[in-house]
């Protein structure tokens, strides 16, 4: 291990794996990449069903836990988050939904030059290796590996042409010129295998002389001389850096390494003795994330639950996926997904479903043992944001988190209108015929009050692990970082990952963090071509 390099990359998640690959790609720069987790050897990594495995292991998994939420009428609740090569995209559920249009131009509404949907496209084509029918949106011969689902199930099916015969239009490519519609999730997977970021940006570049990937190295603090960061304490001794450092390491642990550094707000810092290097009170808060709310639908048709209801039964299906790669064990988090308005949002979708052919209580406690699907619903951009406080000056010590949610009328009504919608589908031909009844909530539990929809959710809604906009990107008292994603009033130093985002973008956050890690790379090595 060197002590010295061009570039130190913190976070080998979505986004650090792109900026190390692309830092690294001409061997002119040397980079070092910093990783918390493990290498990613665990199988269950690689196979697409495996977050079952992989979620809530702490080998693999952060295993965050939220502070109690009024929200959720007082609930705490896991909030995973990837500690491995690949970070969260190495135990996503490999859902690949760039987001709309509108969500970029939004952000470059707010005065931040360069992000708006014209300039983001080339990043997200240029990370894609689409797998699909070949078009001028989408990217091929990129390091990702995006495909169509290679699996189908007929209540999956017959929720899709429920919905479009309650009016919502048949979309096969919601990344494409429009995001709004139902159809088929895509999937960054290949040949049946996940292909996570490390899988797409490590893998071809670990033989690089000048790119060094050092894993189990956990980030203390970042080292100052003045207001420029000039490399990181490790526990095994320090790194330095001759051009940048580059923080990649999430909603929470950019904000977090951050602020035990000494950026941050004063009254976040003072009280556990932090020397201040920069106050910056916007670091750590617009903490925004998606809620989703599960609707369950006893069916009178084959679901997963059943499917691998005995050994036997997993016997088979897992040898159909050694010899053949396929099955129920290529199934990423949800098949059937769905973009559609509710009155309150006339002009863009506002509700994201998805649709699983499969149901349980809690993952732990393993699925139901009759066949359902589950119809899952999200509020796209939710109003409410919440916060990270510091629970000490080590960064071992995870924050506290709070997410905030249905703080304001809008969400609270947006996912009441979602679940009303779930409903209105699920009476529909032709999925009204294999619907045998509402198990959750069920009419006992709540009827068509929205108070009562609106307790349920309070009651049993769970993240669907999207945080995002801790260090927003921005001009204004409250922002983090400047649209090149240097970190305001500090030389050195760039945050690139989902954590830079003002608003939540209009779906699963994988895909922008991806692309936010290309477009940074590339901001940085054009700004050193002009130097």
């Amino acid at each position: 291990m060197q002590k010295q390099y061009d570039y130190i990359v913190i976070g080998a998640g979505s986004a650090g794996c792109a900026v190390a690959n692309r830092l690294s790609a001409d061997g002119r720069h040397t980079v070092a990449l910093l990783e918390a987790g493990s290498r990613d050897l665990n199988p269950w990594i690689h196979v697409p069903v495996g977050y079952f495995k992989t979620m809530g292991n702490p080998s693999t998994d952060w295993c965050y836990t939220t502070e109690p939420c009024a929200g959720l009428n007082g609930r705490s609740i896991p909030w995973p988050r990837g500690k491995v090569l690949g970070g969260s995209s190495s135990i996503n559920g490999l859902l690949y939904v760039r987001g709309q249009a509108q969500d970029f131009d939004d952000w470059a509404n707010l005065g931040n030059e360069g992000w708006q949907w014209d300039n983001v496209l080339p990043y997200f084509k240029r990370s894609e290796d689409w797998q699909g029918e070949a078009n001028t949106l989408r990217g091929q011969g990129g390091p990702l590996a995006v495909s169509e689902t290679r699996l189908s199930r007929p209540v999956v099916d017959a929720w899709l042409q429920a919905a479009q015969n309650s009016g919502y239009p048949a979309n096969k490519d919601y990344n494409g010129a429009d995001q709004e519609g139902v159809g088929l999730f895509q999937l960054t997977a290949k040949k049946g295998r996940r292909c996570s970021s490390a899988v797409a940006y490590l893998n071809p570049a670990r033989k690089r002389a000048n790119l060094t990937i050092l894993t189990d190295s956990c980030v203390e603090k970042l080292l100052f001389d003045g207001v420029r960061v000039i490399g990181v304490q490790l526990g095994s001794g320090q790194l330095k850096a001759n051009k940048e450092v580059i923080l990649s390491a999430g909603a929470i642990g950019s904000p977090q390494l951050l602020m035990v550094s000494g950026i941050g707000a004063t009254e976040q810092l003072n009280p556990h003795k932090i020397e201040i290097v920069k106050e910056l009170p916007g670091v750590g808060q617009n903490l925004q994330d998606h809620l989703q709310a599960r609707p369950v639908f006893k069916c009178a048709a084959s679901t997963i639950n059943t499917e691998i209801s005995s050994w036997f039964k997993q016997g088979l299906i897992g040898l159909e996926y050694l010899l053949k790669r396929t099955g129920p064990m290529t199934m990423a988090a949800s098949l059937g997904a769905g973009f559609v308005k509710t009155s309150l949002s006339p002009d863009r979708p506002d509700i994201q479903f998805h649709i699983q052919p499969f149901s349980a209580d809690s993952p732990a406690e393993g699925p139901h043992k009759f066949d359902a699907f589950t119809a899952s619903v999200l509020q796209l951009r939710p109003q409410s944001t919440g916060h990270l406080s510091l629970v000490s000056d080590r960064f071992e010590d995870h924050p506290d988190i709070h997410p905030n949610y249905l703080a304001t009328a809008l969400d609270q009504q947006t996912i009441v209108a979602g679940i009303k919608i779930a409903r209105d589908i699920s009476q529909q031909a032709p999925l009204k015929s294999l619907v045998i009844e509402e198990y959750s909530p069920g009419p006992s539990v709540c009827g068509e009050a929205d108070a009562d929809i609106l307790n349920w959710v309070r009651d049993t809604a769970t993240t669907i692990y999207h945080p995002t906009g801790t260090c927003k990107m921005g001009n204004d008292d409250m922002a983090v970082v400047d649209a090149q994603l240097k970190v305001h009033g500090i030389k050195g130093l760039r945050v690139a990952d989902a954590s830079i985002m003002p608003i939540i973008t209009s779906g699963n956050t994988n895909a922008p963090a991806i692309m936010i890690g290309e477009k940074a790379a590339a901001m940085i090595l054009q700004e050193m071509a002009n130097v």
